[in-house]
């Protein structure tokens, strides 16, 4: 593990966790006793509204076990982005960024799951009149941004090692060669 990836990936994941924990919080205890009811913030268009969303991104909910199988499926995650980390380049700003978001905001989310068999806490509304974004928060933010992130970054890779695999070798010259070249000037 790269120490230049960790100066950067191991504080914006404390920052997000951070973040997040604290929003929770404060929307919790600001609107806590008026869970479902909106509280605009920027006209229609930002609204704060408190809901407990016990599945997964969307409202997606897979029965009585769904804190569980989530809960889960986050840890899975959460080692496979582990792997990944350990195996990016070293000062693979990109990379290290992308991952510190998703990682960051599962971990918050997740920590949410733990804490409470409500769910995890959502309170940022987005939309006009009827047309709603579903629910979220800032853990839902960084992961949305690190995934698209990583996305562009995992296919820019993958772009670069066929450039590289379908580029032409160049032959190697055999001394003879080189040594007739020479005399021939």
């Amino acid at each position: 593990m790269p120490r230049s990836n960790a100066r950067l990936f191991w504080p914006v994941l404390a920052a997000i966790v951070a973040v997040d924990v604290v929003t929770k919080r404060i929307a919790v205890g600001a609107l806590g006793d008026q869970q479902r009811v909106p509280h605009e913030v920027i006209s229609d268009w930002l609204r704060l509204t408190l809901v407990y969303n016990p599945g997964a991104a969307f409202g997606l909910h897979v029965g009585e076990y769904s804190r569980f199988v989530f809960m889960t499926l986050t840890v899975g995650a959460l080692l496979i982005l582990g792997r990944l980390y350990l195996s990016t380049r070293h000062g693979d700003g990109s990379r290290v960024m992308a991952l510190s978001l998703v990682c960051g905001g599962a971990l918050g989310n997740l920590l949410d799951r733990i804490a409470s068999k409500d769910g995890v806490v959502d309170f940022i509304d987005v939309g006009v009149r009827d047309a709603r974004w579903p629910t979220f928060n800032v853990a839902d933010m960084a992961v949305s941004i690190g995934a698209f992130l990583l996305a562009v970054v995992l296919w820019s890779e993958d772009r670069a090692a066929e450039a590289a695999a379908s580029a032409p070798i160049a032959a190697p010259i055999a001394a003879s060669e080189l040594r007739e070249s020479s005399e021939a000037t």
